[in-house]
């Protein structure tokens, strides 16, 4: 009996143990952190940036980021491809422009905006993107229905 009584005493304390281990092992859930992206532009703000031959440009592309973010020097090659005498593009780099960080509120780089004439981002995009994906959505904002059909961009091939 005093055996039997033993017996069910350590098999109590083992799952007491594997029930505080399994526990300690499985985590929390990471917070899901929500970072800020502006609605609104004033273009005033990005004129001194903006390359003479885009000044009268009717979008404009905005890329925070920072000179320590490797995404970054990624974003600004693919993004400087668009640059034209439509879209003008800025790098607003933290360390050279950090008013205007605080300004928008940009908490997290890199981060692109497209703009349009009065200001309002109309696409958006946080951290990397392909290059494919940035053009196609600078397309489809310029000009609606430059993707084809919906759903047309998003197949497995």
């Amino acid at each position: 009996m005093d055996r039997l009584l033993l017996a069910l005493a350590i098999v109590a304390v083992a799952a007491v143990v594997a029930v505080v281990v399994r526990r300690r092992r499985s985590p929390d859930a990471p917070t899901q952190t929500q970072h800020h992206v502006p609605d609104q532009l004033d273009r005033a703000d990005f004129a001194p940036l903006v390359a003479p031959s885009s000044a009268g440009a009717e979008w404009l592309l905005v890329i925070f980021t920072s000179a320590t973010c490797h995404t970054c020097a990624d974003m600004r090659t693919k993004a400087a491809a668009l640059a034209s005498p439509q879209v003008a593009v800025v790098d607003v780099e933290y360390g050279a422009q950090k008013a205007l960080h605080e300004r928008y509120r940009i908490d997290a780089v890199p981060t692109t905006v497209l703009a349009d004439a009065d200001g309002v981002v109309r696409a958006s995009f946080l951290g990397r993107v392909s290059a494919t994906d940035l053009w196609a959505e600078v397309a489809e904002v310029r000009e609606p229905g430059s993707r084809g059909p919906a759903g047309c961009d998003r197949h497995d091939g």
